[in-house]
């Protein structure tokens, strides 16, 4: 006789796995919503962002597309990219570019270096150090458009300049070197009012680094310049490539010192890529290559700003894991 068992009733459900999922689900829910509540009083900002940057921007790319005149506004039509190969064309187009790669570069790698013998110096203990320190910021805290001026009225005039006055002490004649020499002219104003900010980000750098490492060395008997190659130089890695980064941001877009001290001359000669787009929007009332140039401008702006923070980023990385 045989006897047949029943198999066991099938289970519909398994509350084991059923309900923790269920509370993930809930738990996902409710995360998304406490982010959502995070980020609710920051929205206000990021559209007021977005409308004034971004909007503006897709209309420069509009316009950058159209053959837009202001004198001639029957004649506007789309054009595609053509601004753009004439704009590559364009000689002076050309002689701008190489000027705001020259007098960024130039400005950013003299001030950085001025900037870090200051600091070098600010780090040391000595009598009156915060007063010299006031001073030594204060040509950052003047506007650029007084800077401007002091430089090119005050320093450079060529008849009653106090650089013409000091050369002819030593029998140098007067030199007009906002004429001559205007590429050497802007940069040196630029200098002039950059350098304090390195000379900032560099000293925090150096207040930051570890005193016991210093300690240690001097122990050993290093000498100050092996102390400084092998500890404090690898130290304000980050701090020399932040100061690069953020003083190319910003001297690249440089208008006012050039506008009130050489006006682009003579000619287009010292005329960067900011002043030559006034020229052309302004003065020449072409709304489409003046469009054209400027998103070019960006574009190379954020790809370099783009290059300079993935090298910061991985020496941060490198750092950490050392």
């Amino acid at each position: 006789m045989t006897t047949t068992q029943n198999p066991p009733p099938a289970v519909t459900g398994d509350t084991r796995t059923t309900k923790p999922a269920a509370q993930q689900k809930s738990q996902q829910k409710a995360d998304r919503a406490d982010a959502w509540r995070r980020r609710a009083p920051l929205m206000p900002a990021l559209i007021f962002v977005i409308i004034v940057t971004q909007v503006p921007f897709l209309l420069t790319i509009w316009y950058s597309l159209r053959s837009r005149n202001l004198l001639r506004p029957e004649g506007e039509q789309f054009v595609g990219l053509s601004n753009y190969g004439d704009l590559f064309l364009d000689s002076t187009f050309r002689q701008a570019a190489l000027n705001s790669v020259l007098i960024t570069f130039g400005c950013v790698f003299i001030a950085m270096l001025l900037g870090l013998g200051l600091a070098l110096l600010l780090d040391r203990k000595f009598f009156g150090r915060g007063i010299v320190r006031t001073l030594l910021i204060t040509p950052f805290l003047i506007m650029p458009v007084a800077g401007a001026l002091l430089w090119s009225i005050s320093m450079f005039n060529p008849t009653y300049g106090l650089v013409n006055w000091l050369i002819g002490l030593v029998g140098i004649s007067p030199v007009d070197w906002t004429s001559e020499y205007p590429m050497t002219s802007v940069i040196v104003a630029l200098v002039w009012q950059w350098t304090p900010f390195m000379m900032l980000l560099l000293l925090a750098g150096l207040q930051s680094q570890a005193r016991d490492a210093l300690e240690a060395a001097s122990v050993d008997g290093a000498s100050a310049w092996q102390t400084f190659r092998y500890i404090t130089l690898p130290h304000l890695r980050f701090y020399l490539e932040l100061s690069v980064l953020l003083g190319a941001i910003y001297v690249v877009n440089t208008f006012d010192h050039i506008y009130l001290m050489t006006a682009g001359g003579p000619g287009t000669a010292s005329a960067n890529l900011p002043f030559y787009i006034y020229q052309r929007a302004f003065l020449g009332f072409d709304i489409g290559q003046s469009a054209a140039m400027g998103v070019v401008t960006v574009i190379a702006t954020i790809a370099l700003a783009l290059l300079a923070l993935r090298l910061i980023f991985t020496s941060i990385n490198a750092k950490e894991q050392s």
